[in-house]
């Protein structure tokens, strides 16, 4: 395997992961929009939910969903290059700024998950999260992130 394969296969990675995040930061704003209509009088709450909620899905089936799928693709294909491409083995993995990484990805996709199952809680109408959790958690990915981020460019290790 060459490393510009590698290289390739690295700049899709990132890519995926921006589009990830980005929808991953922003569909909780939308969220905070559509639990603040509660108090509005009608037509307009009705109005405003329904376009919130076709943005919603949108956003969460085009863009975030998608673009999830296709950062563990990439990664596990970067896996595999260091594995069978590079020889470093499967070891590797065990190294502390990679097993981080992998702890923080999984952790951002469980964040996902729970952004997924709260959609379907909104459009069942039986979300009782309020605007200021959805802002209050806003950030959660970006904090995952910036862990992921760090522990792959810098490769910290112990000792």
């Amino acid at each position: 395997m060459s490393f510009e394969t590698f290289n390739v296969v690295r700049g899709l990675h990132i890519l995926a992961v921006i589009a990830w995040m980005a929808g991953m930061l922003f569909l909780p704003r939308l969220y905070a929009y559509d639990a603040e209509q509660s108090g509005k009088p009608e037509p307009l709450r009705a109005e405003m939910q329904g376009l919130l909620r076709i943005w919603q899905r949108r956003l969460l089936k085009i863009i975030i969903n998608p673009s999830m799928t296709a950062a563990w693709v990439f990664g596990v294909w970067m896996i595999l290059i260091h594995v069978y491409g590079f020889g470093q083995g499967w070891i590797f993995l065990a190294e502390p700024w990679m097993a981080t990484k992998l702890v923080a990805v999984t952790a951002l996709s469980g964040w996902h998950g729970f952004l997924a199952g709260e959609f379907r809680r909104i459009q069942a109408g039986t979300s009782t999260r309020s605007g200021r959790f959805w802002r209050m958690t806003n950030e959660i990915p970006f904090l995952i992130a910036i862990v992921a981020v760090l522990s792959v460019t810098v490769e910290w290790t112990l000792g």
